[in-house]
């Protein structure tokens, strides 16, 4: 889980307003958030399948949310692509 002050930050970086929750950006840069949180969470516990199922949940949403954001707006793709620091 992020905590509250964590996932505000990341709201105001990459939303529209404070108040944007629901905005593909914002979406995208909290679950990149969580995903990095689980994965050293699953460096520790190799054997957690029930978090390892809820990573790859949460890699597959990620993945539709850039591809609908590379489809719907080229920019803000490459923008969001280059903050989180992710390959493409």
């Amino acid at each position: 889980m992020i905590k509250k002050e964590k996932k505000l930050k990341l709201i105001k970086e990459h939303g529209i307003n404070e108040k944007d929750t629901g905005s593909a950006d914002v979406q995208i840069a909290l679950l990149s958030e969580e995903i990095e949180a689980l994965v050293l969470h699953l460096k520790e516990h190799p054997k957690d399948l029930h978090s390892k199922r809820g990573l790859i949940r949460m890699v597959v949403k990620r993945k539709k949310l850039l591809a609908y954001l590379q489809k719907k707006d080229e920019k803000r793709y490459k923008d969001i692509i280059k903050k989180i620091g992710l390959k493409k």
